[in-house]
């Protein structure tokens, strides 16, 4: 193949990022645009970077030392990253490559004044702009001085943000090359940036405008505040006019200058209200064609707008597909589940499939439409109220939307449609034999599955765990379960709200269920304190598990003195929680079963932080509080006028809550272990297509949907391509943070605290669990790399029943999402620590070895000196 080494933007479409880099693909696309103009020019494709990057002394060497690199060592990629540009602007350009450039500078004028302006292959990409990454150099005048800065452009991929930038996101420097777009230039009396969709609120029909006089460098680089306009369907909704004293101008002769703005012209707007509208059109025509919102750089001249560059918004969280033009408002699933990461598209589309509501996905997590439950008065009065009880923050973005003139259809209630069939369900008597019926039933389905699943493959599997999805379902559904679920909840939220009137003391209810029975979820946590007890008497084994990296530790473990012991009081715990893992809802992550090495740490933990029978002692001494706590609310309920009414009605929900608080955490407990029973029939399915080569590695599978994954298996083939973007686009997934609630709109909310009762500087969150406790932070954002010691405060996103058993050594939680009867909360009350949820930034605005205080009753974090 011939190579090429200069190109016309005309002759460029957005497939060629490859030949002529993300900007340059880019550009040649909308040049293509009917009624879109871009000033002319060429580029100097990636085959010109290769040939001279080639004849760069040392060059490999040098790339090879660079990718050793430690991304956090600045100074050695300093040093190396200036090494490497020194060499490519130092390294000669061919001379048949100086005669291709400079011939296609003749065609837009020798002499003419152009811009020089770096386009890398990984650029402008819908999964990450790498804005601002590389050069580019305006006003270049003559052939000489363009050459030179082809060479600058060149070299710019290995500037110290750009090295960095590459190795955090994981790509190879040397799969990255460098194309160069030499374009005439534009002298403009106006320039900005147009974003068709707002970058701050996501709102996709709300463009904005900045804009300000001269070259759009004095925006770029903070040197004048720009006027903004907002426009929204055709129309200018708000606007701010800013003092420009500066601006950015070519010179003559080349390169470029600040100037003062005249006194008169510098409150005069940079556009006129028409002109902003004719951008935003010009806007919409740019989105439309690439499918997505846009970042666009512009220029006004003489003759009107000219673009000079448009790339995609990487950081706007995408809205789920709706099929209508209607309006909706999604909520999140993610952080009603304790797991706000993305999800692979074999764990959406499961999770879809075994859920009670029909779920939309978008950026890799799944949200519910409540728009039709918002419309009516009283299904919002309960929506609102059961999203507020759980998490205020998901209640205040909510009412946020609902304050928008319209957006949410106001619809009639539902009429009286009479009492369901067969009426309401019969009250639940308060009576331990219910849980232990519920927990059989579950145990006799999930048995029932593993039983039958076992002779099942290829299309036949897919047609048994679609029935089995039902059943799945049904026993989600039971009416007892639920009625079970909501017993302990209702009798919580009872306590507290009467131990609150009655006796003026918040969240009582949290030293009352401190180890309830029958909590699978606090049993987990404490068993592992078992294992560790069979462990620590035996050095040997406990140097031997510092070690450990292999997941198939447990054979060479039963092979020291102790080890059989220790390997079967560990394969004990994986029998009975070994279905469990960090993000649990997505069937795709590994399982402690499939990588015990993440119980490790802990266990060793355990060994060092605790003393022999530590499990028993604290469950004990847990309700020993709470019976001391129960004495202590009856005994001043009785000397409150009608006292011994009061204190009967206190003692019967203290039992009520007691006997059923614990089986709030079985249901998840049942689904996870279905999961891990799909899951490994599953992965047998995906070994099998790696040996008849239609895959080329088993969790391939996980970047299909399950009914993908099922034509998979009846075709036997696969789209290696479409593998690899859900690849792509889930790496990208991970940048974007998910909102609580979302429109379809674009609008991404997370909600406020509406408080004044909290001291200036501490971090507002949900008080879930009473107390205070003031120790050493540890940000934690990976149970596997937990090192905690007895009195430190857990700082974490989320926590899913999986993160239970670092509970237990710990003397304080907080993280940043979660509500009032999400499972950290439970097992927070359950272990008596002082709790707070719903921390906006808590991982980013509290440091690792911090000391800070948990104010677990009146939800609020301080940071101490």
């Amino acid at each position: 193949m011939t190579e090429q080494y200069v190109v016309g933007l005309q002759e460029i479409d957005e497939t060629q990022v490859a030949v002529v880099g993300g900007k340059g693909a880019h550009l040649g696309g909308l040049s293509r645009i009917d009624g879109i103009r871009v000033p002319g020019g060429f580029c100097v494709t990636t085959d010109a970077f290769r040939r001279v990057l080639a004849q760069v002394p040392s060059i490999d060497d040098l790339l090879d030392r660079l990718s050793r690199s430690d991304p956090d060592d600045r100074e050695a990629i300093r040093t190396l990253s200036a090494l490497i540009r020194r060499a490519v602007e130092e390294t000669a350009v061919p001379d048949d490559l100086a005669v291709a450039i400079t011939g296609a500078l003749a065609d837009l004028g020798e002499d003419a004044a152009c811009a020089v302006r770096s386009s890398a292959t990984a650029e402008d990409l819908p999964t990450a702009s790498f804005a601002g990454q590389q050069d580019t150099y305006l006003n270049v005048v003559g052939p000489e001085a363009i050459l030179r800065h082809v060479s600058r452009c060149w070299a710019s991929l290995f500037t110290e943000r750009a090295v960095i930038y590459r190795q955090r996101n994981g790509i190879d420097h040397r799969t990255v090359h460098m194309a160069v777009v030499v374009q005439r230039m534009v002298l403009p009396h106006a320039s900005g940036i147009l974003f068709t969709a707002d970058p701050v609120t996501g709102n996709r029909k709300v463009a904005t405008v900045d804009a300000g006089f001269g070259l759009g460098e004095a925006l770029v680089s903070g040197l004048v505040n720009p006027d903004v306009f907002k426009v929204r369907d055709g129309e200018i909704v708000a606007r701010t006019i800013a003092a420009k004293q500066r601006a950015v101008h070519a010179l003559p002769a080349g390169g470029t200058r600040e100037v003062a703005i005249d006194s008169r012209r510098q409150e005069q707007p940079a556009l006129t209200d028409a002109q902003a509208m004719e951008l935003v059109h010009l806007g919409r025509r740019i989105e439309a064609h690439f499918g997505r919102p846009q970042d666009i750089e512009w220029c006004l001249a003489d003759d009107g707008f000219q673009i000079v560059q448009s790339r995609p918004i990487t950081t706007l969280f995408p809205v789920p597909e709706s099929g209508d033009q209607e309006n909706h408002v999604y909520v999140s699933v993610g952080h009603g589940q304790m797991m706000t990461d993305p999800m692979k598209p074999l764990g959406h589309s499961m999770w879809r499939l075994t859920a009670m509501v029909p779920m939309h996905e978008a950026g890799g997590r799944l949200f519910v439409d409540v728009t039709r439950r918002l419309a009516a008065p009283t299904s919002r009065a309960g929506l609102l109220d059961v999203l507020g009880k759980g998490d205020p923050l998901t209640r205040d973005a909510l009412e946020t939307v609902l304050d928008r003139d319209g957006f949410v259809p106001s619809l009639p209630d539902a009429g009286p449609g009479g009492p369901p069939a067969g009426g309401p369900p019969a009250p639940l008597e308060t009576d331990p034999a219910v849980v232990s019926r519920l927990i059989e039933r579950s145990e006799t389905s999930v048995a029932a599955l593993e039983r039958d699943i076992r002779t099942k493959t290829g299309p036949a599997l897919f047609d048994f765990l679609m029935e089995a999805f039902e059943e799945h379902k049904r026993v989600l559904s039971d009416p007892l379960s639920i009625q079970a679920i909501m017993a302990g909840m209702e009798a919580t939220w009872w306590l507290n709200d009467k131990l609150l009137e009655w006796l003026g003391e918040k969240n009582a209810a949290d030293t009352l269920t401190l180890s309830a029975p029958g909590n699978v979820t606090s049993e987990m946590g404490l068993a592992l304190l078992g294992v560790a007890d069979v462990i620590r008497p035996h050095p040997e084994l406990v140097t031997f598990l510092q070690g450990v990296e292999d997941d198939g530790f447990l054979d060479e473990l039963a092979k020291l003195p102790g080890g059989t012991g220790a390997r079967d009081a560990i394969e004990a715990y994986l029998d009975r929680y070994g279905m469990r893992c960090v993000g649990e809802i997505d069937i795709t992550r590994p399982r402690w079963r499939e990588r015990p090495t993440t119980l490790v740490p802990v266990i060793l933990d355990n060994v060092r932080n605790f003393e022999p029978g530590a499990a028993e002692r604290r469950f004990e001494q847990g309700r020993r509080k709470a019976r001391e706590k129960e004495r202590d609310v009856l005994s001043r309920l009785r000397a409150l006028p009608d006292g011994d009414l009061k204190a009967a009605e206190a003692k019967r929900m203290i039992d009520r809550v007691r006997t059923f608080i614990g089986y709030r955490e079985y249901p998840k407990y049942g689904i996870i272990s279905r999961y891990f029973v799909y899951k490994r029939a599953l992965l047998a399915e995906a070994e099998r297509l790696v040996r008849a080569g239609v895959l080329p590695e088993a969790e391939d599978v996980f970047y299909l949907t399950f009914q993908e994954f099922h034509d998979a298996v009846r075709s036997n083939r696969v789209d290696e391509r479409l593998v690899r973007q859900r690849k792509e686009a889930f790496r990208s997934y991970h940048a974007l943070t998910p909102p609580r609630v979302l429109t379809s709109e674009g609008d991404a909310l997370t909600g406020a605290y509406r408080r004044d009762d909290v001291p200036a500087g501490a971090l507002v969150g949900l008080p879930v669990s009473a107390g205070t406790v003031e120790g050493r932070a540890r940000v934690v954002l990976d149970m596997a790399d937990a090192d905690l010691e007895a009195g430190d405060i857990l700082v974490t996103a989320f926590t899913d029943p999986s993160w239970s058993p670092l509970f237990v050594g710990i003397a304080g939680l907080v993280t940043e999402v979660g509500g009032l009867m999400t499972h950290g909360a439970v097992i927070a009350r359950e272990y008596g620590l002082p709790a707070v949820v719903g921390v906006e930034q808590a991982t980013r605005l509290i440091r690792d070895g911090q000391r800070i205080r948990v104010h677990g009753t009146d939800g609020f974090v301080e940071i101490l000196p």
